[in-house]
């Protein structure tokens, strides 16, 4: 139909189309900015007061466990 200049023509778009595209879409400065956007909104920086009463409230919840624990282990000592 078309030749062999043709099935050159064709088989060097299909190889180089996805070639470009790779080359193209693969630089850091298409997607850098976006990716920093992405990166603060999906990970804000640490609050180190918000830090600090985390720590303070999972402090306080082991605390409250551990006397759970002792309560039950006495009651259970009691009963033997």
């Amino acid at each position: 139909m078309g030749g062999w200049k043709l099935e050159i023509f064709k088989m060097a778009v299909y190889m180089s189309f996805p070639v470009a595209t790779f080359w193209y879409f693969n630089k850091p400065k298409f997607y850098e900015d976006w990716t920093i956007k992405m990166r603060r909104e999906l990970y804000p920086p640490e609050n180190k007061l918000h830090t600090e009463e985390i720590q303070e409230a999972i402090m306080q919840h082991n605390k409250r466990k551990e006397e759970q624990l002792i309560k039950l282990m006495e009651s259970e000592e009691n009963k033997h």
